[in-house]
């Protein structure tokens, strides 16, 4: 698996690790919370250390190559926490755990931070980085979700695809692949999955027939799963929507189902 990743991925990101000299990393001073709770973790304590031992944390542990490191370092240039922005650098430092840590095992300490990377990189793909010569790249950004959806079974990747799958543009119109998605992410806690599923379920598609009161328990579901993240408001909208026009009967259903604790599960 990973010299099938590191000849392909190698392709497309070859120019921004180059220009990066990622063999040896330019680093910089974290001033994100999780580096500063690794660098007191590293320094054994639990006391307060100088921000020089977090950059010297970060330094050895990113040069070894540890996912942990690349990553704050990663999330530190892509939002500009305690250094300028440089998306050519946050992606360098994704594409650097992707490479190295794709066949990483699944289930392990930092399997979530190496899906993540590549639903990280996925976002660039999208995207495009002019500066690091990345083109747009619908394939590799679908490519990259697929891996950490189904090697990883990450849920942000996985709602992802289910998205793409209500999109011709996307991965073409399949509300039975876009419910299956879905639903593999909703049941591991992901909210807008959650509601997504929900607002699926409840109007149908095409020739995929609504389940009203199915969908209506997804979507209340989501509605708590949210609460208190910046995603309620678009899990609450699909929801308030759903309500204004669901009969007494659908709700009574939904009810029902909910307070049976029956999980949706049916099959697509």
């Amino acid at each position: 698996m990973r010299t099938t990743w590191d000849k392909s991925l190698a392709c497309a990101v070859s120019g921004a690790l180059l220009a990066l000299g990622l063999a040896a990393p330019a680093f910089a001073q974290t001033a994100a919370e999780a580096a500063q709770d690794f660098a007191r973790t590293l320094d054994g304590t639990g006391a307060f250390v100088s921000n020089d031992t977090y950059l010297s944390a970060l330094e050895s542990d990113a040069a070894a190559g540890r996912p942990l490191a690349l990553w704050q370092l990663g999330t530190m240039y892509e939002n500009g926490e305690g250094v300028d922005k440089d998306p050519v650098k946050a992606f360098g430092y994704f594409a650097q755990i992707a490479n190295q840590h794709a066949d990483a095992a699944p289930r392990g300490l930092e399997a979530d931070i190496v899906a993540n990377s590549f639903v990280k990189l996925g976002e660039y793909f999208r995207l495009g980085v002019p500066e690091a010569g990345i083109s747009q790249n619908p394939a590799e950004y679908h490519r990259m979700l697929m891996h950490a959806a189904t090697y990883f079974g990450d849920p942000e990747a996985q709602y992802r695809i289910g998205l793409l799958y209500q999109q011709e543009e996307g991965l073409g119109l399949s509300p039975m692949l876009s419910a299956r998605w879905l639903q593999s992410a909703a049941h591991k806690g992901h909210c807008l999955a959650q509601a997504q599923l929900g607002n699926l379920l409840f109007n149908g598609m095409d020739t995929y027939p609504p389940r009203p009161a199915e969908g209506l328990m997804w979507l209340n579901l989501a509605h708590t799963t949210c609460l208190g993240t910046s995603d309620i408001g678009v899990a609450d909208e699909l929801l308030n929507r759903a309500m204004s026009i669901a009969t007494p009967e659908t709700r009574a259903a939904a009810l029902e189902m909910a307070n049976s604790g029956v999980a949706v599960s049916a099959q697509f």
